[in-house]
């Protein structure tokens, strides 16, 4: 449920590398000052600017700013060459038993999980039948998927051969499983709008041995999230390494199921077959690494705290405008941090929520926040580094006045 100002309450927010690290109060701000002397101007280089992030860990601005304990494990990782399907297996393995699941796979992102997750129900890790995909003679390939969880990620399924087979009612769940149903696809974020509840969703699985995927890519914090849908019975669970993990963009986790997560594991490079294009390389894998290890550690309610005050900055500034309203609202699953939801009147304002985007991301320096469904905005907390809510908020001061 959306909270507001005045009920908001802190509750969640990593340290760790390989062999090392330190405990800081939030992830992706800590390390997110003024870029070093030593460093190249990267982006300058290439004529673009860099973007203040008021809109989440989303894929079209990046991900997450990276805490220094990954982008070491990462640089560390390039020195060396090693024998990838080892390092796959040993960090998969320290990674399920850091978290206290069965299993881990590591993909290159939450996509990338759905699709070898899929693969892996399919074909159970059967090399002949992985390399055959997207050829599904002689396996199961149907997915039993709510209408309320269209994901707009069904192509991650359907590459493999799949068939998505919609329902709506436990009944028509039910009723559409026979030997052709491959898996059950839960799509975390759309409990609330979906008729089968994630327990009544498991149990029919389980009835039918039916394996079960649950994409929760950006539902932590909380970090008990990681270990708590395995353990509700959810046979693998997706979550993205570039989100709430602060780690790198192109990772993601596949958790549960030993022999399922082994399967999703064969079912990506450097093997051939579905999954080759999807490569992680070493640099990602020892970064994911570090980067749960420090989630694992770090001071959650430090980080939350933090987000509480630059959503208070930021309210507080606009609170001098005329005919803005501001609310903090923490979303239930997704991108469950403070957000700050400003709305007005288009016509009384003169500007529509589309047009006062545009006007954020041509100022300078450029602000990027999300329309809401309402035709306001949806600042998040999240990704601002130090200092950077004070901008956000002085840029829309600017922009209504």
């Amino acid at each position: 449920m959306p909270t507001t100002r005045r009920n908001f309450i802190a509750s969640a927010g990593a340290a760790g590398a390989f062999a090392a690290g330190s405990a800081c109060s939030n992830a992706a701000t800590e390390s997110g000052g003024a870029p070093s002397a030593a460093l190249p101007d990267v982006y300058g280089n290439l004529g673009i600017r860099p973007v203040i992030n008021g809109r989440g860990t989303v894929t079209i601005l990046g991900g997450t700013v990276m805490p220094d304990e990954v982008v070491d494990a990462m640089v560390a990782a390039s020195k060396h060459y090693v024998h990838f399907p080892e390092l796959k297996e040993k960090a998969g393995a320290h990674i399920a038993k850091l978290i206290g699941v069965p299993g881990c796979a590591i993909s290159c992102g939450a996509a990338s999980g759905i699709t070898i997750g899929t693969a892996a129900c399919m074909t159970r890790g059967d090399m002949e039948k992985i390399r055959a995909l997207p050829d599904v003679a002689g396996m199961p390939y149907e997915i039993i998927q709510q209408k309320a969880h269209r994901s707009g990620y069904e192509a991650q399924m359907e590459l493999c051969g799949a068939k998505i087979v919609w329902v709506e009612t436990a009944k028509e769940a039910e009723a559409a499983i026979n030997e052709k149903t491959a898996m059950m696809f839960f799509l975390n974020k759309n409990e609330p709008h979906g008729e089968i509840k994630r327990e009544e969703f498991i149990k029919i699985a389980k009835a039918n041995n039916i394996p079960t995927l649950n994409d929760a890519a950006a539902d932590i914090p909380p970090k008990s999230r990681l270990k708590d849908y395995v353990d509700q019975g959810f046979d693998l669970v997706i979550f993205s390494g570039g989100k709430g993990l602060y780690g790198p963009q192109a990772s993601g986790l596949v958790l549960g199921d030993a022999a399922l997560c082994d399967a999703a594991s064969k079912c990506i490079s450097p093997n051939g077959g579905i999954g080759r294009g999807m490569k992680v390389g070493k640099e990602e894998i020892c970064g994911l690494v570090a980067a749960v290890e420090r989630y694992l550690t770090m001071d959650h309610e430090a980080d939350r705290k933090a987000m509480d005050g630059r959503a208070e900055v930021v309210m507080s500034k606009l609170a001098a405008v005329d005919g803005l309203s501001t609310e903090v609202q923490v979303p239930e699953f997704h991108n469950h941090v403070p957000h700050v939801h400003v709305t007005w009147d288009p016509a009384a304002k003169g500007i529509t929520a589309r047009e006062g985007y545009e006007k954020l991301l041509a100022m300078d320096p450029a602000v990027a926040v999300s329309a809401s469904g309402d035709g306001g905005f949806i600042i998040s907390m999240w990704t601002l580094k130090p200092g950077e809510e004070v901008i956000v908020a002085d840029s829309l001061v600017k922009l209504f006045s």
